[in-house]
């Protein structure tokens, strides 16, 4: 089984301009109004979300989950967001793709 890294323990090579955190750990100023941290705030909630489906699910398999409906609440949110950051991802590609493909 393959593990793959998460996003924040790459290299600064992978680092995309204005999503870098700041090395402090205090959040940037800007962060809320450049795109580039609106970006980076909402793939962290999108983590978020992962990170507590996994625990419910994982309360659920355990048998100590008391609310099977809030686990599977949980899980259909994680899902949806990611559907959702699947499809706006594909949307900008095709975006870039028809500019690349503009002529002048």
């Amino acid at each position: 089984m393959t593990v793959v890294p998460p996003v924040g323990a790459l290299g600064p090579e992978w680092q995309i301009g204005g999503m870098a955190p700041p090395q402090d750990g205090a959040p940037a100023a800007n962060a809320a109004t450049d795109f580039g941290g609106m970006l980076a705030q909402q793939i962290g909630n999108l983590t978020d979300l992962q990170e507590t489906a996994a625990s419910a699910s994982q309360s659920l398999a355990n048998g100590t989950a008391t609310d099977v409906a809030s686990v599977v609440t949980a899980v259909e949110k994680a899902q949806l967001a990611m559907q959702l950051a699947g499809q706006i991802r594909t949307k900008g590609s095709e975006a870039i793709n028809d500019i690349f493909h503009t002529q002048i």
